[in-house]
């Protein structure tokens, strides 16, 4: 999800270029791989390319719906596997490799206070997070542009509780600073869920076993690929878990103060290519043209 900029230190990309032993690249989308218009970086395809060539899996972690992660790649998804909605819907080649949803009783008793919370003037709206879709029920554009950036597959419906589908995660956008009034608001349900601020807009409600870092856990044990095989990379606070599951744990240059300190290593920013810049290194694949960032 979209952050804020932090002014940080850069360090080198690596501590061993081109000598680690790497099966497993897992990276976050928004502010991570896409520059901050939400493009890919160039040479991408180039570098998935390589990667398969020598047998090391991508797969994209982030807080987007699975159908969504899934267009952005669908000139390379075929094997690869996409930890969709924070860690809460894992997926490859169309099948679903674990999910952790919500209990109805949670997702009604979250609307209700969003609904509370915009009759009190807050200019926010919930994204239910289903499998099959995600459902809203605020419709004018501001609102539906932003929805439309992460989860392509929506629908507006009169009501998001009555929806037939398994909800993984209920998103909340806000158009002012999340962390001044909505989070707060929602940290009663940090007793038994997890509130998670994803972005200055966004947060997410899920449960306390949904994360990324988890299904990142999950899919080493399933491939036995161990940490030190393992490279991630992060800029925000939804990524915290996802650090810790491998030793080449990368923190962008412009992440949150909290993921630069939880990370091992500091990578070049999102605009900068930093993603690809420091895969490159790591495995001692050709160097990436420096052309900036390009569409898909």
């Amino acid at each position: 999800m979209p952050h804020s900029r932090a002014t940080l230190p850069t360090t080198s990309a690596s501590a061993a270029p081109g000598n680690a032993d790497i099966r497993l690249v897992v990276t976050d989308m928004d502010g991570t791989l896409l520059d901050d218009d939400k493009r890919v970086p160039a040479g991408l395809w180039e570098v998935l390319e390589r990667l398969r060539e020598r047998g090391v899996l991508f797969t994209p972690a982030s807080g987007r719906q699975y159908a969504t992660l899934a267009r952005e790649f669908a000139r390379a998804a075929e094997g690869m596997v996409f930890i969709a909605e924070n860690g809460t819907y894992v997926v490859r080649d169309g099948v679903e490799i674990s999910s952790d949803t919500l209990a109805p009783a949670v997702v009604t008793d979250v609307v209700r206070e969003v609904r509370r919370l915009a009759a009190d003037g807050v200019d926010l709206g919930a994204v239910v997070c289903g499998k099959r879709s995600a459902y809203v029920e605020r419709a004018d554009e501001p609102f539906l542009a932003e929805v439309r950036r992460y989860y392509v597959e929506h629908r507006v419906v009169d009501d998001v509780t009555a929806v037939d589908d398994d909800i993984l995660k209920v998103a909340l956008h806000d158009f002012g600073p999340v962390e001044r009034v909505t989070a707060p608001a929602l940290a009663r349900f940090g007793a038994t869920h997890q509130v998670v601020v994803s972005g200055e807009h966004w947060v997410d409600i899920m449960n306390r076993t949904a994360n990324k870092g988890a299904a990142v856990r999950r899919l080493q044990r399933e491939l036995g690929i161990s940490p030190a095989q393992t490279v991630v990379f992060g800029d925000y606070l939804n990524d915290l878990e996802m650090l810790d599951t491998a030793e080449w744990s990368y923190a962008m240059a412009n992440a949150h103060p909290q993921v630069v300190r939880r990370a091992r290593h500091l990578a070049p920013a999102n605009t900068d290519n930093g993603v690809l810049r420091t895969i490159t290194r790591l495995l001692g694949l050709p160097e990436i043209p420096d052309v900036g960032m390009k569409n898909a």
